[in-house]
């Protein structure tokens, strides 16, 4: 018998509203959680011969993600579009007070040495020179055609394999690529050859790019958490929308920036210390 972990369905919820804004990495938020190894072990699991174990962890995941990706993108969007700063400073509050339980589930303070703090700084320099990418975004691509189709999987792909790893966003990566639009257009309008087609690729980048976080994990552990803290570090300058102008928007991002912080703690608390 299959024990669903409902708990799952609040954790994925958080996830896949985080996907929808570029900038934010679903990664960073299941390291918050504290489940990013779990959900890599169920995902590298979900294609052995003991895939049904696996079921209980990512089923109710998978229904957060879904939930949250067709119920509350039109609000993240809302809030991305009419308040972009103060959005941003509560991700960024969120990535920030995350650090602290992560160097702990790392044991950073035993564990590390000279060679993961160098990894550390790698995977920080890695994430953070992504806010000089320059994303090629346009209108909604109207006229679908099949190589429209090979790019959306492609892209899909991509998309998914950066959004696995924490400090990358993979919504970032759909507007790098050009199909950020066309991608969420198509999940709003419920268009379901989009949907099909890129949700094909996400599923396989996500196997593929969780097999190789898997052997890392399991073979250099220490190593793979301080890239991943350098990651997540590498994330603030991502997601760092810059200083508000606005005397009003500068109360609105410290508010927003010390709620992040404070649901950080309060998911912290929960995940990491029940």
């Amino acid at each position: 018998m299959i024990t669903m972990e409902w708990k799952n369905i609040y954790r994925g919820m958080l996830m896949g509203a985080s996907d929808v804004i570029p900038g934010v990495s679903g990664g960073t938020i299941a390291v918050l959680l504290g489940i990013y190894d779990q959900l890599i072990a169920a995902v590298n699991g979900f294609l052995s011969k003991n895939w049904k174990k696996q079921l209980g962890f990512l089923i109710p995941l998978g229904i957060g993600i879904v939930l949250a990706v067709f119920l509350l993108s039109h609000v993240i969007e809302w809030l991305f579009g009419h308040y972009p700063g103060p959005t941003q400073f509560f991700f960024l509050g969120l990535i920030i007070g995350v650090l602290p339980y992560l160097s702990r589930k790392a044991d950073a303070k035993n564990t590390f040495e000279i060679k993961h703090v160098l990894l550390l700084v790698v995977g920080a320099v890695i994430v953070g020179s992504m806010v000089f990418l320059q994303t090629n975004e346009g209108t909604a691509i109207e006229n679908v055609t099949m190589s429209t189709y090979i790019l959306l999987f492609f892209s899909g792909f991509i998309a998914s394999s950066a959004m696995i790893l924490p400090g990358i966003s993979g919504s970032f990566m759909l507007l790098i690529i050009g199909v950020y639009t066309t991608v969420f257009s198509g999940i709003s309008n419920f268009q379901l050859d989009i949907i099909i087609v890129t949700g094909a690729g996400i599923v396989i980048g996500l196997v593929v790019m969780s097999k190789i976080i898997h052997f890392f994990l399991k073979n250099y552990y220490t190593g793979t958490f301080a890239v991943i803290i350098g990651m997540v570090i590498g994330s603030i300058f991502v997601v760092f929308p810059g200083w508000p102008t606005d005397p009003s928007h500068v109360l609105f991002s410290i508010v927003a920036f010390a709620l992040g912080l404070a649901a950080a703690y309060m998911l912290g608390k929960v995940e990491y210390e029940t």
